[in-house]
């Protein structure tokens, strides 16, 4: 059963920067947009394995620290191939907790 779980406190994660949190069964990666927008996505590259928080967040674009694959945080596309995606999780701020929704 899906549910919304608490990751973080709003502040927690600098803006135009992500972080990495354990959603269910998940490794998810939560960005801050700034303005208090939250867009959350697979934290492991498809291409091999690296932590996409730790990429570089610009307009709305990481880029994978490893071997600078860029995805868009809004839907997960793959920049340079469309056809690829990674999951996409929705995010919410409730009070002051930033909570991403488990599938």
């Amino acid at each position: 059963m899906a549910e919304f779980v608490t990751v973080a406190k709003v502040g927690a994660i600098a803006e135009g920067t992500g972080a990495a949190f354990i959603v269910g069964d998940k490794l998810v990666a939560v960005f801050n947009l700034g303005g208090g927008e939250y867009q959350a996505i697979n934290d492991l590259c498809p291409h091999m394995g690296a932590s996409l928080a730790d990429g570089q967040l610009e307009n709305g674009m990481v880029t994978c620290p490893w071997h600078a694959w860029r995805f868009r945080v809004t839907d997960g596309t793959w920049c340079d191939n469309p056809r690829i995606k990674t999951d996409t999780f929705e995010v919410r701020v409730v009070g002051d907790e930033i909570q991403v929704l488990s599938k």
